[in-house]
C-alpha cells in the first residue's frame, strides 16, 4: 500500500487540477449562453468593455446596442458581459433628508450623514 500512495496522490491532484475546473468552466459557459439567448429588445446590458447600453436587435452571433438615443452599434454577442437592472429599479431616496440634531426613524439622534 505504501508504494502506491504517491501514485494515488498524483491521481487525486490530477482530478483536482484538471477535472473540477473544467466542470466549473463548462457550467459558466452554459450560464453565459443562456444569458445571451435571453437577450431581447429593451434589455439593458453591460459589455465586457464596460459600456452600458440597451439591446435594439439580435442577429446571428451579433447584437445591436443603443448607447444613446439614435446611436446604435453592433457587438458580438460574446461581448455582452451581463444583463443590468433597468434604471427604474434603483432604490428610492429617503423622503426627507436627515437634519443634524433631530431624531432618526429609530429614535436615536441623527448626525445628518447617511
Amino acid at each position: 500500500m505504501d508504494k502506491y500512495f504517491p501514485l494515488i496522490l498524483l491521481a487525486l491532484a490530477a482530478v483536482l487540477l484538471f477535472v473540477l475546473p473544467a466542470r466549473q468552466r463548462k457550467r459558466m459557459q452554459a450560464q453565459q449562453q443562456s444569458m445571451r439567448d435571453s437577450l431581447a429588445p429593451g434589455t439593458p446590458v453591460m459589455t465586457t468593455s464596460g459600456i452600458h447600453a440597451t439591446v435594439v436587435d439580435k442577429g446571428e452571433g451579433t447584437v445591436d446596442l443603443e448607447l444613446a438615443p439614435g446611436v446604435v452599434v453592433t457587438f458580438a454577442q460574446q461581448a455582452v458581459l451581463e444583463v443590468r437592472k433597468p434604471a427604474g429599479e434603483l432604490p428610492a431616496a429617503p423622503a426627507e433628508p436627515d437634519v443634524p440634531g433631530e431624531d432618526g426613524p429609530d429614535g436615536r439622534p441623527s448626525d445628518g450623514l447617511r
